[in-house]
């Protein structure tokens, strides 16, 4: 087990710089483009395949280094860049991590290296949970699949919503109901393979932010997929399954369904992102302070701004130090006995959405421009608030760990 530390040894730094460059030179010039077109970066994704950042061997370095340290230090940096190509990059991420929390080894070998593609051929995937009428409330989720023994194979049927990547990916990993009469503890994933009949794009949403990155609905009508497709394997799933109705019997303790496994696994990542953005916010407002001039004097020598300045770092690196803590621990498999995953994502995502307003507060009738770049990442960070679990679900979560009761 790694012990804990805040400091990045001589190769995470060297990562960490490399990553800063790629963002300052590649992403952030191709911005506020991507922006007003609301599409997916495809010529930007191409260029950090070709360096090495979009691939299943950078991603598998950093998801596994043995401080914890390597996804949240990666997700600043790109998210400092900008919000919305960044997550078109680390998208397939989810997807993968899907694979990773509740694939076999076979699995993970098979399809994770067809999420990415390769330089000359690049690839995304999409995780598949959210319904119409089930995002943060899993236990209403109504996409079904339904086992067909004399075929070995499952059928599927529903719609998801909300999924990046979404119906543009070649690997599609969706959450299926398989036993209604259980809830969410009824629940499995599958991989949805590239030209599966049946698996389709529905809606692309137009959004307030985080625009770059392509949303959508997948519709699945009659999708079947072999039994070799049920991450973890059938067997794995019929033992799941028959805990969890003894478990339902005697009452006792909850089984995690497949996607909060997933979810779990993310939520550090998710913190990551929300201080990037904050943190590029927080350089622009300090740069405006110092050389805005206003009755003879740069502006960061009143107090009003100089305060609103310095709460901000604190409040950035405070999101950090939570952040790099629940990914220490998850990495060096200590439970989340006080829900430190949700405080870290909790806590980042409030911290970005506040930062990101003071910051166009401190730049004035400027700030509220598209001229300078603090309105987009205000857009961009209302949806850590939102995506992959809302900031009331993380309350949710946190007080449930910490007190043992059934908060609702």
């Amino acid at each position: 087990m790694a012990e804990f530390t805040m400091e990045l040894n001589d190769e995470q730094k060297e990562v960490r710089d490399w990553l800063h460059g790629f963002a300052a030179d590649v992403i952030r010039p191709a911005a506020a483009e991507w922006d007003e077109r609301e599409e997916t970066p495809w010529p930007v994704i191409q260029e950090a395949a070709k360096v090495g950042i979009y691939s299943l061997d950078f991603y598998a370095q950093q998801y596994f280094d043995a401080s914890g340290l390597g996804i949240p230090m990666a997700m600043e940096e790109l998210f400092w860049g900008d919000a919305g190509i960044a997550l078109s990059i680390v998208g397939t991420g989810l997807a993968a991590v899907g694979v990773l929390a509740n694939g076999t080894e076979e699995q993970i070998g098979t399809w994770i290296p067809q999420m990415y593609g390769d330089a000359n051929d690049v690839k995304v995937a999409a995780f598949c949970s959210s319904e119409p009428d089930a995002g943060s409330d899993v236990a209403s989720m109504r996409t079904r699949a339904v086992y067909d023994e004399a075929k070995d194979e499952w059928v599927i049927n529903g719609t998801k919503t909300w999924a990046t990547n979404g119906g543009i990916a070649n690997v599609h990993v969706v959450v299926a109901v398989v036993d209604p009469e259980l809830g969410s503890k009824g629940h499995a994933s599958f991989i949805i393979p590239p030209g599966t009949p049946g698996c389709s794009q529905g809606q692309k949403f137009k959004k307030h932010g985080i625009r770059a990155s392509h949303t959508a609905e997948v519709v699945l009508d009659g999708v079947r997929v072999p039994g070799s497709c049920l991450l973890g394997g059938k067997e794995k799933l019929d033992e799941r399954l028959a805990r969890a109705r003894e478990k339902a019997k005697q009452g006792g303790e909850r089984v995690k369904n497949a996607a909060m496994a997933t979810f779990e696994a993310s939520r550090p990542a998710v913190g990551a992102m929300a201080v990037g953005t904050a943190r590029a916010a927080y350089e622009v407002a300090l740069d405006y302070a110092t050389t805005r001039q206003q009755f003879g004097r740069p502006i960061i020598d009143n107090q009003g701004v100089a305060f609103q300045l310095a709460d901000m770092r604190t409040q950035i690196d405070a999101a950090r130090l939570l952040v790099w803590r629940a990914s220490w621990m998850a990495v060096n498999g200590k439970p989340f006995t006080a829900a430190e995953g949700s405080m870290s994502k909790l806590f980042a995502s409030e911290t970005a959405k506040k930062v990101t307003a003071q910051a166009i507060q401190i730049l004035g009738g400027n700030g509220y421009t598209r001229e300078y770049p603090v309105e987009r990442m205000h857009r961009d960070a209302a949806i850590y608030t939102i995506f992959e679990g809302t900031s009331e679900i993380q309350r949710l979560v946190i007080a449930r760990t910490l007190s043992g009761m059934p908060i609702r």
